[in-house]
């Protein structure tokens, strides 16, 4: 997975940014499914990007919606 900066995600719309922080999501969740019941996953960092992805959309999403320009 290629590491999503600020500017590739203000690039979005509302609807696509929707739609990757729920694949997001459900990446993080079979991570750590993967995790749980013993597996190793191929990238251990892979839990540590997914969920720095999902933090850069939703801060991008608050300035938007306090209307702060970056």
């Amino acid at each position: 997975m290629p590491q999503l900066t600020a500017k590739d995600i203000r690039k979005l719309t509302p609807t696509e940014r929707k739609k990757k922080l729920s694949e997001l999501y459900n990446d993080l969740s079979s991570i750590r499914i993967e995790l749980t019941t013993g597996g190793g996953t191929e990238n251990p960092y892979k839990t540590r990007a997914v969920k720095k992805a999902i933090a850069r959309i939703l801060t991008i999403e608050r300035e938007e919606e306090l209307g702060v320009n970056k």
